[in-house]
């Protein structure tokens, strides 16, 4: 069972399929470590992902560093202790992440003519 579900604990929630969903039910039935595991994986995921405003990284990041210490994981630990570490650097990313999106809307309109999507 853990070998076969080894797939799905690295793809994001969103994106399993509904076989995916019903081995990850039973997965997490039979192993609720993993899930807490995957959740905190997850989470840290969806913040660098869907999170545009740094204000608001910063909040879902403290929170996430929360969560981690609550866990119990120790194998959590490193990348709790970097992000609390370097955070202000972690949190540029957000600020880079809407700079080069502008920039490539600004490249796409000056080059609107060879197709950039």
């Amino acid at each position: 069972m853990l070998a076969r579900s080894r797939y799905l604990l690295f793809k994001s929630a969103d994106k399993w399929s509904p076989s995916h969903k019903q081995r990850a039910s039973i997965l997490f039935a039979q192993y609720p470590d993993i899930k807490k595991a995957f959740d905190l994986t997850h989470d840290l995921r969806l913040i660098f992902s869907k999170t545009k405003d740094k204000a608001v990284a910063y909040t879902k990041l403290a929170h996430w560093y929360n969560k981690v210490a609550d866990s119990g994981f120790r194998s959590f630990n490193t990348i709790s202790a970097t992000i609390h570490t370097h955070y202000k650097e972690i949190l540029n990313f957000f600020d880079n992440k809407s700079n080069q999106r502008f920039r490539r809307i600004i490249q796409c309109k000056t080059k609107s003519f060879q197709g950039c999507t």
